[in-house]
């Protein structure tokens, strides 16, 4: 990776280039509307009857989940949720299909507005919304509202480095691997090595135009089958 710098007007030692240090807004109560469906903020009592639903049953959605899940039962479910409320980091987004029932979880969170840096996490995708169109948008819409909207120049994805699907879902939606952080967590009692991935807001308007070309219904079959990859709409 080339680093980009410029000499120090008074020591000529290389240092990074200047850049805006405004800093960005911290993630609000929106509503992120999309073709397929839309995010909203999360609410406890208002979503978790459907998102109990959703992922009842479905133990391995949690294996990398670093300090929550499986639940046993709704209440146990209901009782955690309720904790996520009120959170300001994580920011915690319900993810609604086109039948107005809450299919999944995505939130904001490690929000640093002075440094313009913030980290989509704690992804609960229930099989109602994995491999859909929804499931691809609600990332393009979490996306173009942190870099858009709240004004964040890094935007980053983290991952057990074991959980092979989440680091398959971050390249597919174009993000870049950065490495792996060694002993990073202590996760539910056990080691946890984390994968680093970022997306940086001069990439972000390639990897919206693929993300736009790839959710536009022309990409997809009577059956619903995508016609091409999202990553084939990307340079």
């Amino acid at each position: 990776m080339m680093l980009e710098s410029e000499p120090d007007p008074i020591t000529g030692q290389p240092v990074g280039l200047p850049v805006d240090a405004t800093p960005a807004q911290r993630p609000g109560p929106v509503i992120l509307q999309g073709r397929y469906g839309r995010l909203e903020k999360l609410d406890a009592a208002r979503h978790g009857a459907d998102l109990w639903r959703a992922v009842q049953g479905h133990d391995a959605i949690w294996t990398y989940m670093s300090a929550y899940g499986p639940f046993t039962d709704e209440r146990a479910f209901s009782a955690w949720l309720s904790t996520r409320d009120a959170l300001g980091d994580p920011y915690g987004y319900a993810i609604i299909d086109a039948d107005a029932r809450a299919v999944g979880i995505a939130t904001l969170m490690e929000i640093k507005p002075a440094m313009r840096s913030i980290e989509v996490g704690h992804i609960v995708y229930s099989p109602a919304l994995q491999r859909t169109p929804l499931g691809t948008e609600a990332q393009y819409l979490l996306a173009r509202y942190a870099f858009e909207t709240l004004g964040y120049r890094r935007y980053e994805w983290k991952c057990n480095a074991f959980n092979a699907a989440s680091r398959r879902a971050a390249l597919r939606y174009g993000f870049v691997f950065e490495g792996i952080l060694r002993q990073a967590m202590i996760a539910k009692g056990r080691n946890r090595d984390t994968a680093y991935f970022s997306m940086l807001d001069r990439e972000w308007p390639a990897c919206k135009t693929a993300f736009e070309r790839w959710l536009d219904p022309s990409n997809f079959e009577g059956d619903g089958q995508q016609k091409k990859s999202l990553t084939a709409f990307r340079p």
